[in-house]
């Protein structure tokens, strides 16, 4: 499979609808698969962490979920094409799953919100079957056993980077019947409708993430992270570049 490398973080160059269709061929295979999210706040905190970046390179798919990573693409002609958003993703993945052999569980974010997400995405795609429901201040041991229970076969995290990575990484080889695994931040509140959504035109032009700054003013300080991507992928993408 075709991908970029920024800062060492290797991206893939696929467009959604095919990436949904070879995680669902891999799915069938009985193949697992970590998606991973790469955006500009990953790169910035971790590009010197060289035990970090060989981890999720050396997953199958990483998809460019920020328009920091399309545009440091295209500033070096490269071929990613579209933004692929976490939350955009699992939606896909949550329709095309109708028609698979499919389990689903959700973990993450503050109690009630996953069992909400829950169902709200029973309205909006009828058939889903989703198993089971975890908030994300449950001990971790706990969190494990109930996934395990449960038999699902997808498993969304929502405990925010790099809380959720970490999950994956080290409870993979525990919960052997999920094939596929998918960080997804905060997209349990705006699937639950607890945290609203950017209206299409905002997302359309790429700044979903003003939108969500003017809902959550915390998250005022995170955006330095992404001038200092800027700042790296203009100035010094050379010395950080892929060993």
């Amino acid at each position: 499979m075709e991908k970029e490398n920024i800062l060492g973080f290797d991206v893939s160059t696929i467009l959604a609808s095919t990436l949904v269709k070879k995680i669902f061929d891999d799915f069938n295979k009985n193949i697992s698969n970590f998606i991973v999210n790469i955006n500009p706040e990953i790169v910035t905190k971790n590009y010197k962490n060289n035990k970090f970046k060989n981890i999720l390179n050396a997953e199958k798919y990483q998809i460019p979920d920020g328009i920091g990573i399309v545009l440091a693409s295209r500033l070096h002609r490269g071929k990613i094409k579209e933004r692929i958003s976490g939350i955009d993703l699992m939606n896909l993945i949550c329709q095309k799953s109708i028609n698979y052999d499919v389990k689903i569980f959700l973990y993450g974010s503050k109690d009630g919100i996953a069992e909400k997400a829950k169902e709200e995405l029973e309205l909006a795609y009828p058939g889903i079957n989703i198993v089971g429901t975890c908030s994300g201040y449950l001990d971790e041991q706990i969190v494990v056993n109930k996934i395990i229970d449960s038999e699902a076969n997808i498993l969304f995290v929502g405990l925010g980077s790099p809380k959720q990575e970490n999950f994956i990484i080290e409870n993979r080889n525990k919960l052997k019947n999920i094939r596929i695994f998918m960080p997804v931040g905060g997209s349990f509140d705006v699937i639950s409708k607890t945290l609203k959504r950017a209206p299409n035109w905002i997302i359309k032009i790429n700044l979903e993430w003003l939108y969500r700054l003017f809902q959550e003013p915390k998250r005022f300080f995170r955006q330095f992270n992404l001038l200092k991507f800027l700042f790296l992928i203009i100035f010094r993408r050379k010395t950080y570049e892929k060993n």
